[in-house]
């Protein structure tokens, strides 16, 4: 085990800056072929609707195995060992909510967006108004996970740890540089690449990270002879706390002695965070307008159950990769890289390239693993920013503002001026959040994403009652309630690590928190559910003949082309 952050070498620098300018090259090649086969509002938004299952499946993974799975996740069980791995399976289990509930319904339903199913036997313009606001909030929150992720990754590979430099960068201005490149590309990607150049970076991110973390995780087995439970020995006596490491309460559900109301708080916190993440994938912007570029349902439920596959098996590699980085890193040289965790599997990569190899190996594998994690961030980047351009252009611009007058060339010029500036805007917020585990921020988004539209979705497509004062409320409910409580939270201020620093999106010093709850999703995701209900009781509009066919098209997936424009 290693106690302090190893220092890269000139070699080391050289491998890593060839291969990231090789995955770039192959990225923005993709980027600039497919700029050429978008020739209109459905090429852009849904990629034609030509991919098969096999490959929306992979590009399901591609986008759903972000940053926070990669680094966040590994970098948690790292850090606090069994409570961690709550984050692996409650993003896997949640895809069974998705399969079940959304999938093959919003597919047919659908066109572009999920406001093409929630408006449809609505007023458009409120409704779309709404879907839009949501998805923007739920997609930048997502985004911020990505490019911390980014920042933390540009620092480790240019070897800069605290008070030191490189090229006349300090490890803060590395990161606000790694944050800022990622921006850049994403923008790039999808302003010319569309939905379609989006999907084939996603496709060839998942290859990468599933053959990278599964050949990580044989080489971290391999020098246990295979033993597993040798493994998780070795892990928890690094970690300091022993056998604790292996069991509940190091980070979630903590018992404090003495103090019954704080430990209330902390169990109260653990059942919110696994209802956010159960619940949250099936109502994640960038998630749902996957299913609308296959042909039919049939491709839209083989495409997630092969997503499905992919994700379980790659949850499985980060319990690996979680305790080797606590066995064989330790977690003084995690945290003195980055206090959140975030680098724990890159430094594993290099800590297992030097037990093999030497400096040599130990450089290649660390570039190796760092350019599929930043492969992997760049494509969940795009996802997010095409689901919030879309939106943005279809929805607002198109459905709100022009009334439905735009022409399909307008507004595919309009999403591509969005996703600059929700580029923009993520790359300044990205900047703030630096001191947060991107696993962490990820969990906000799908509380996010759970409280505003997954009960809109399903009521839209389950109760013949539900209206259009139903949805708005519902949407503007669950997302005004989550985002006022993560606000109020000790997320944003108030809350101090170990050292006594601030740990919290604001300095030492500053609190405002009386929300006790880390995660709002046990109070908002009830709120946005119960408003939905109330608002549409409170509202005598009604549409049977609507909903029939609705329902007809939700099963059939008839005239799914012109849900749109119907």
């Amino acid at each position: 085990m290693i106690t302090m952050a190893r220092e890269v070498s000139a070699e080391g620098r050289l491998i890593t800056v060839i291969l990231f300018s090789v995955l770039i090259a192959v990225t923005l090649g993709i980027t600039i072929w497919a700029s050429r086969q978008t020739k209109s509002a459905t090429d852009f938004h849904s990629g034609g609707r030509g991919f098969s299952g096999i490959q929306n499946g992979f590009a399901i993974g591609g986008d759903y195995m972000s940053a926070a799975s990669f680094l966040g996740i590994a970098g948690m069980i790292a850090l606090y060992g069994y409570d961690s791995f709550l984050y692996s399976i409650g993003f896997l289990v949640a895809w069974l909510v998705a399969l079940l509930l959304v999938a093959e319904l919003l597919r047919n339903s659908g066109r572009f967006t999920m406001a093409d199913v929630v408006s449809y036997r609505m007023k458009q313009r409120p409704v779309r108004t709404a879907a839009s606001v949501s998805t923007l909030t739920v997609s930048i929150f997502y985004l911020l996970a990505q490019m911390v992720g980014a920042g933390a990754l540009v620092a480790l590979l240019l070897g800069i740890s605290p008070g030191e430099t490189y090229l006349g960068m300090s490890a803060d201005v590395a990161k606000i540089v790694g944050i800022v490149t990622v921006g850049l590309l994403m923008i790039v990607y999808v302003s010319f690449g569309g939905m379609k150049g989006t999907t084939w970076v996603q496709i060839v991110k998942a290859v990468m990270l599933m053959t990278g973390a599964a050949m990580l995780c044989l080489l971290v087995l391999s020098i246990y002879n295979f033993n597993f439970g040798a493994l998780m020995d070795d892990a928890a006596k690094a970690s300091g706390v022993g056998d604790a490491f292996l069991e509940p309460g190091q980070r979630y559900g903590v018992e404090v002695a003495g103090d019954a109301w704080q430990t209330m708080v902390n169990k109260l916190d653990l059942i919110s965070l696994g209802l956010a993440l159960v619940l949250g994938t099936a109502g994640l912007p960038h998630i749902l307008i996957r299913f609308y570029t296959v042909p039919d349902s049939k491709a839209a439920r083989k495409s997630v159950n092969w997503g499905i596959g992919l994700i379980g098996t790659f949850y499985l590699f980060t319990l690996i990769l979680g305790f080797g980085a606590a066995a064989l890193v330790g977690k003084e040289a995690i945290t003195t890289q980055d206090a959140a965790g975030n680098a724990a599997a890159p430094q594993l990569a290099e800590e297992v390239g030097i037990h093999f190899g030497g400096d040599f190996l130990g450089a290649v594998l660390l570039a190796l693993i760092a350019a599929v994690a930043f492969a992997t961030i760049l494509s969940t980047v795009a996802g997010l920013t095409i689901a919030s351009s879309s939106s943005l252009a279809h929805d607002f611009y198109n459905s709100v503002l022009r009334r439905g007058k735009a022409s399909e060339q307008e507004e595919v010029k309009v999403a591509r001026f969005a996703a600059i500036g929700v580029g923009v805007v993520a790359i300044v917020l990205a900047i703030f959040a630096q001191s947060l585990n991107v696993a962490f921020l990820v969990a906000l988004a799908f509380a996010i994403a759970a409280s505003a539209n997954l009960p809109t979705i399903v009521l839209s497509l389950f109760w013949k009652r539900f209206n259009t004062a139903g949805a708005v409320a519902g949407i503007y409910g669950g997302l005004i309630s989550a985002v006022g409580l993560v606000f109020f939270s000790p997320v944003v201020s108030g809350k101090l690590n170990a050292d006594g620093e601030s740990a919290s999106l604001f300095p030492k010093g500053v609190d405002f928190a009386w929300f006790p709850l880390e995660n709002p999703g046990l109070v908002s995701i009830p709120v946005g559910l119960l408003c939905a209900i109330i608002g549409t009781l409170l509202s005598k509009e009604k549409d049977d003949v609507k909903f029939a066919r609705l329902q007809v098209r939700a099963l059939t997936g008839a005239g799914a082309e012109r849900a749109a424009k119907d």
